[in-house]
């Protein structure tokens, strides 16, 4: 658990940091970046949202593009984001080179299939092993809320549904809502998961979760119309579908125009800290 500071820079009066660490859960070296607000400056500990990315991404791509610093700096929110896969020598990755499996695209699973089992296990280290690391070393609570985009919407839905006590609340960009039926989430499902069984597939997909997860958790997503993913990989009418059928409130917002890149993100990210920051306590 012991961590190792790679850099540190000050960020709206907070600080923006990367640090690496041993984990255990992984079998490797991990980095991960954590935004701290101004308000620990006052021994004060702070709520913390974490952030999941999507498919080729690193800790690196929320925290450059989104602009979320200065607001989590006014709402007095540390953001956290990890790596979306475990990285370096050893580790497995599609021996095609493809953006959608292996490295940077852990989809957030417990991998069961060799040679993927050894390193593969994202659900475990974003639910467990990194809040325990965060709790443990830095100045913060342990409310937690999570958020995500993409493959990392995915994540942030099916983590907070399956641990609705551990979250306060769960948003989502442009989420892989049912990858079970999606050509993204049957290749890395299959791969990570071996064949479609009818129960280890559905524990890490939204759609069926709905259903079984009490108690409810707020949940947002926002979803852009001119995605180009939309009607094939991320399939949000899928996920309103199934929260109606199950009885779980969600709010679906269809932004007109709105592609699938940080542009998009950039837009509305005020947005869903606000929503988190409303239903920490205070």
């Amino acid at each position: 658990m012991i961590s190792e500071l790679v850099s540190s820079n000050k960020c709206y009066g907070g600080w923006h940091q990367q640090w690496q660490h041993t984990s255990e859960d992984l079998q490797c070296s991990m980095r991960f970046a954590i935004f701290l607000p101004p308000q620990i400056e006052n021994s004060s500990r702070v709520p913390v949202l974490y952030w999941l990315s999507g498919l080729t991404c690193t800790d690196e791509n929320f925290m450059q593009k989104s602009g979320a610093q200065r607001i989590a700096a006014d709402l007095g929110i540390a953001i956290v984001t990890p790596d979306t896969s475990p990285r370096g020598a050893g580790v497995p990755d599609d021996p095609n080179q493809a953006d959608d499996l292996g490295l940077g695209a852990g989809f957030y699973v417990n991998a069961t299939e060799p040679p993927w089992n050894q390193h593969y296990q994202m659900y475990d280290y974003v639910a467990d092993e990194l809040p325990s690391l965060i709790e443990s070393q830095f100045p913060v609570t342990q409310q937690r809320a999570i958020a995500g985009h993409s493959m990392g919407g995915h994540g942030a839905l099916v983590i907070a549904l399956r641990n609705p006590q551990r979250y306060s609340s769960v948003s989502a960009f442009s989420p892989i809502s049912h990858p079970s039926d999606c050509p993204w989430g049957r290749k890395a499902f299959a791969h990570y998961l071996g064949p479609d069984d009818g129960m280890t597939w559905q524990r890490y997909d939204a759609c069926e979760l709905l259903a079984l997860s009490t108690p409810h958790l707020p949940v947002l997503i926002d979803q852009g119309t001119a995605d180009q993913f939309l009607s094939e990989q991320l399939k949000p009418g899928a996920l309103l579908k199934a929260a109606e059928q199950a009885g779980y409130p969600i709010s679906l917002r269809m932004q007109p125009d709105y592609d699938h890149s940080y542009y998009f993100i950039a837009s509305f990210i005020e947005e869903h800290l606000r929503f988190h920051a409303q239903w920490f306590d205070h």
